[in-house]
């Protein structure tokens, strides 16, 4: 018989942490909840602190503990999951989730061609990033589960990560979840699909089947939470596998909005090396771009890994615009302007669209089945990709 749990800790503890907290929970058989509380903000929110933990107590049917709380600064959103990742811990069969209120800047959806030039990572288990990622702006905010999240932290990523998304104000970016790699990621769905998320990155992706699997959990998930909202898929690919599998992967559903690549694992699964100038990933980065552009859907960069180039980033990215690609990762905020400021048109590829698209609204109004500009004909993908441009200089 499995010896039953009295002690459980949670969250995290010392003078280098910050928004964040520490819980440390023992049951007792009599004499209620004792509690101690240190906090840095003991003065201002010590009373809120010990009103909402004895809340939690109270909603978990927690009796008679000791509870220790260390307060670093932390949002009520990330005191609810450190504080709820300790009951469950000590009671895994406590299915009960303590919900704070949605916050309701956050309650807006994105399109399946929403701008994606930048995607900003942050580690699902360091709430102390989530709070002014927004601020930023980068075009999306991926909140992982999976390569930066330990294996002893993906329960507490995911509380966390629950709770981000229903709390925290991304300032209109696209709200994005890395899940783990399936099947594994399949049950951190039910932590991000009732609690508006945008969009899913599927890591390590290989097959259409990977995809579709996905997709039956969450349909079933938001039927289940009557979740109306749209939730797009962006499978990684990050082997020389997927890299084959691209266009199978790219068209297994109509939730995909983007294909991305992934170039650490991908390069030591060729059993290379990876290299700025990125020639032993050339052949795997045409491959997606053409498969993503096939399926109708967009082709998205790997990640700069050196932060403090700013111009090999710069290089970097009008390389992977010149192929085709239409954003790139990023793990540092420093990157995001540079990253926006190379995907954007030259003057010259402005005033080229704005013919282009002159030329083709003149062409409605007239009825004409034909666009040209002065004696070339114009294809509707060019036309398209003129669109495109400028709602790139009007920010989507």
């Amino acid at each position: 018989m499995a010896k039953k749990i009295n002690k459980v800790i949670s969250g995290k503890r010392g003078d280098s942490v910050r928004s964040d907290c520490y819980f440390e929970i023992e049951l007792k058989s009599s004499g209620g909840i004792k509690l101690d509380i240190k906090s840095k903000v003991q003065s201002m929110y010590g009373e809120s602190i010990k009103e909402m933990i004895l809340d939690m107590s109270k909603f978990f049917g927690l009796k008679d503990a000791k509870i220790l709380c260390e307060d670093s600064g932390a949002l009520p959103f990330v005191m609810a999951a450190r504080f709820e990742l300790a009951i469950k811990r000590l009671f895994p069969d406590n299915k009960k989730e303590y919900l704070l209120p949605f916050n309701k800047k956050n309650l807006y959806s994105t399109k399946k061609d929403q701008l994606r030039r930048s995607r900003l990572y942050l580690p699902g288990n360091e709430p102390k990033f989530f709070v002014n990622a927004g601020l930023h702006s980068p075009d999306g905010i991926i909140l992982d589960l999976e390569d930066s999240v330990a294996p002893t932290e993906k329960d507490a990523a995911q509380l966390l990560v629950r709770n981000a998304l229903r709390s925290v104000d991304f300032y209109n970016a696209e709200r994005m979840v890395r899940i783990n790699q399936l099947p594994k990621g399949l049950d951190d769905l039910k932590y991000i699909i009732p609690h508006n998320v945008n969009l899913i990155l599927v890591p390590k992706c290989e097959s259409a089947e990977q995809i579709q699997q996905l997709e039956k959990e969450v349909e079933k998930l938001k039927k289940q939470h009557k979740v109306q909202n749209p939730i797009y898929f962006m499978p990684i690919i990050e082997s020389a596998l997927g890299v084959i599998k691209a266009f199978e992967i790219a068209s297994a559903s109509t939730n995909n909005c983007a294909l991305a690549i992934g170039l650490e694992d991908y390069t030591a699964d060729i059993g290379t090396q990876r290299t700025n100038e990125g020639r032993e990933s050339i052949f795997a980065r045409q491959m997606l771009i053409n498969a993503a552009k096939a399926a109708g859907i967009q082709a998205i960069d790997t990640v700069f890994s050196d932060v403090s180039d700013m111009e090999a980033l710069r290089q970097s990215v009008l390389e992977a615009k010149s192929l085709g690609f239409e954003g790139k990762g990023c793990i540092h905020p420093r990157q995001i302007q540079v990253v926006h400021e190379a995907f954007a048109p030259t003057s010259e590829e402005i005033e080229k669209a704005k013919k282009i698209v002159d030329a083709f609204n003149e062409a409605e109004k007239k009825g004409l089945g034909v666009v040209s500009l002065g004696s070339k004909m114009i294809d509707p993908p060019v036309v398209k990709r003129a669109q495109r441009i400028l709602s790139l200089i009007k920010g989507n």
